[in-house]
């Protein structure tokens, strides 16, 4: 089998010269990077500690919106004003702030000249871009104004209170505040939030302000950061955190503040795809102190850790928040889990030289919407492409019984989705193991026995800049197309059963040259050897056309004689399921693996309708998830059991 270019490989000119490394792709845009709305008070912030944590989540290339709350800010700046803070005593004994107009200015003031002046300095510090500014300016946010409050006077006697400029966020300037962070590391708003219908902003709380713009944004990560262990079951026990909360039942633990959190938390739930979290105390890095909720509720107990798999948004590039939750259920269980330096969830039992691997991937295709179990099927972005498969291999791993000579590992890796595949070279190079089973939908009925290969160009086209309307004119984009059309035919003539496709064009304009870039993707067979097909492709380079190969991995494929293949052969029989073998035209981890584990013996398994992958029609049955699991540990009990030694006769020496 022909080595993968690791590579990628650029000429420009038909005599090629010495290979060149060239960035397999543009830096992702801003707009694909996750996006992190973050809410902490100022008790929080003038720890210090949550800056830092911020300053990490820019460095795993995370968009960052920060939610500030005042009230320590507007406890200082009042003082510092030597003027008094007035409060309302509500019907139910609750006391708020009050703020008729005249009292707005200087709460806006107290944001503007001690909250944000403080959050912009300590993340200055730490080398980050910030952008600071009450919500209201700029209607970045505007909302409608609360219904007049019913209050109790100094005397008991009720009040309605008409002046009190509190309301609720509605609005968000979306293009405006998407704009500002792909613009700065970090973007920090606090209330208050601007009434179109006029006169002073609202305030408004800043909890809620943080759920109403996770849903407007489409954000991935909700972390209303608090003062203690995430959301107690007990107030007066700091460590009685209430790790999971279902719509609907957090609020009867809340009091005081908390209450707002809550409510933030389920306005979240019901607006947002996000993954929700009250974190604390007054950080985001300890999972003890987290509350998680989790917008739909599992049918059964063991569909739990499916579900909560599905509700966690884990694009590409945004897997760390999956791999640390599921490092996390590793570790309760008494499995050895970590995550590695690439981002991989690595989880092992025993550490004999018997060595099977389970090979999923964490990360999904873009758009995530709310998880939902909807009609007896769980619909989410990555239920079948493959958090499917990686929660089948988890709870086999907890659940299998280890000979002492073996070792089972589960790694779910980072980036299978797109053309990097990071976490399967880094699995390649540093999990050796005897067999695979990697982690796709077959289908609880079908095995995979290998998978086509990809070949993917990028195409560059230039022609020196002009009117199209002259005598002639080739336009870059004429050029590109006949270049490409060319290419195309080179390639297919070396692999005629290969698949192809124009999946991406773009054009820019220079003042001297113009140029069309078009990324051409082939998906080949496994017998086809593509350092031909790298020479075909390269032969079309000229000094107006420059040829990259980003990818250029073979595909793979193994017959039906093998032990990993038997040992599922009688799983299935065992279940009585006359199942299926295929060669799939799409490319998994197992070709990446392919490249140098030669002799591997590989397949691909995991329950679910391919068909329904990347599509918005995506969604899982349970008994189909419940039969491959089944399978899935069967075969693997009987592949310890086929790979073992043969036993010695009772005295023989050992």
């Amino acid at each position: 089998m022909t080595t993968q270019l690791e590579r990628p490989v650029t000429t420009t000119a038909r005599t090629a010269p010495a290979p060149a490394t060239v960035p397999e792709a543009r830096a992702v845009s801003a707009s694909a990077r996750p996006l992190y709305v973050v809410k902490a008070g100022s008790a929080t912030l003038d720890r210090g500690t949550l800056h830092k944590e911020l300053a990490d989540l820019v460095a795993r290339g995370a968009r960052v919106l920060l939610v500030a709350g005042g009230a320590t800010g507007i406890e200082r700046h009042y003082t510092a004003i030597d003027r008094p803070m007035p409060h309302l005593r509500l019907a139910n004994g609750d006391v708020v702030r009050y703020c008729p107009p005249e009292e707005m200015t200087h709460l806006v003031d107290a944001y503007e000249r001690v909250t944000l002046p403080a959050v912009e300095r300590e993340l200055r510090a730490l080398g980050l871009t910030v952008f600071t500014s009450v919500a209201a300016r700029g209607g970045l946010v505007s909302g409608r104004a609360n219904r007049p409050l019913k209050a109790v006077s100094g005397e008991g006697r009720t009040l309605v209170v008409r002046d009190h400029r509190a309301g609720v966020p509605t609005d968000v300037d979306v293009d405006g505040l998407t704009a500002l962070l792909e613009a700065y590391d970090v973007v920090c708003l606090s209330p208050p939030v601007a009434d179109p219908a006029g006169g002073a902003p609202l305030n408004v709380d800043a909890d809620v302000l943080a759920a109403v713009l996770t849903g407007a944004l489409g954000a991935d990560h909700l972390r209303l950061v608090t003062g203690t262990a995430g959301l107690l079951t007990d107030p007066a026990v700091p460590d009685s955190t209430l790790y999971d909360a279902y719509p609907g039942e957090g609020a009867k633990y809340a009091g005081g503040r908390m209450r707002q959190k809550v409510r933030a938390a389920e306005i979240a739930m019901r607006d947002s795809g996000a993954d929700i979290a009250i974190t604390g105390p007054h950080t985001m890095a300890v999972p003890s102190g987290w509350t998680r909720f989790w917008r739909t509720k599992e049918p059964a107990a063991d569909l739990a850790l499916l579900t909560r798999v599905a509700c966690v948004p884990s694009v590409s590039r945004d897997e760390a928040e999956l791999a640390a939750y599921l490092a996390e259920w590793c570790r309760e269980r008494g499995i050895d889990a970590h995550v590695d330096e690439v981002g991989n969830l690595v989880a092992t039992r025993g550490d004999g030289p018997r060595r099977l691997l389970l090979l999923g991937h964490l990360d999904t295709v873009p758009h995530h919407w709310p998880a939902e179990w909807r009609d007896g099927e769980l619909w989410a972005r990555g239920s079948v492409d493959a958090k499917g498969s990686l929660a089948n291999f988890l709870e086999v791993l907890a659940h299998a019984d280890i000979p002492e000579d073996a070792q089972l590992r589960v790694v779910g890796a980072v980036e299978e989705e797109i053309s990097s595949s990071k976490g399967a070279f880094h699995v390649r190079d540093r999990y050796p193991a005897d067999a695979v089973v990697i982690g796709e939908p077959s289908g609880s009925g079908t095995l995979t026995l290998g998978y086509f290969g990809l070949f993917k160009l990028r195409i560059t086209a230039s022609v020196a800049s002009g009117h199209s309307a002259g005598m002639d004119a080739v336009s870059a984009p004429d050029h590109l197309i006949g270049v490409l059309g060319r290419i195309r035919e080179s390639v297919l003539a070396e692999a005629p059963d290969a698949l192809s496709a124009v999946i991406d064009v773009r054009v820019e304009s220079g003042r001297e040259r113009s140029t069309a870039v078009g990324i051409l993707n082939f998906r080949v067979p496994p017998e086809v050897d593509v350092a031909a097909l790298t020479a075909a492709a390269l032969g079309h380079a000229a000094d107006d056309v420059r040829v990259d190969v980003l990818r250029a991995t073979p595909g793979h494929a193994q017959g039906r004689a093998g032990a990993l293949v038997k040992v599922f052969t009688r799983a299935f029989a065992q279940a009585g399921i006359r199942p299926r073998f295929v060669v799939k035209k799409g490319t998994s981890d197992m070709n990446t693996l392919a490249t140098t584990w030669h002799d591997v013996p590989m397949v691909a398994y995991g329950p679910g309708d391919s068909s329904l992958d990347h599509t918005d029609e995506e969604r899982i049955d349970p008994m189909e998830y419940r039969t491959a699991r089944s399978l899935l540990a069967d075969a693997v009990q009987r592949w310890f059991d086929l790979s073992a030694p043969p036993a010695q006769p009772e005295g023989s020496p050992r």
